[in-house]
């Protein structure tokens, strides 16, 4: 990876899914369901890009 996208990580996306998650566990009765759906997203995303980009 290169440093940009390491800066983008740092700074927008591992505090964005922080938030997320914590928000989802604030709702007790759909947090299970949310933090599943989140984890789902995160990992098509990341498959995503690493197809695009042939990993580099």
């Amino acid at each position: 990876m290169s440093l940009p996208s390491l800066i983008f990580w740092a700074i927008f996306v591992l505090p964005l899914v922080a938030l997320m998650v914590w928000i989802m566990r604030q709702d007790k009765k759909k947090g299970i369901t949310g933090l599943i759906f989140l984890f789902i997203l995160l990992v098509v995303g990341i498959t995503y890009m690493y197809l695009k980009t042939g990993g580099k």
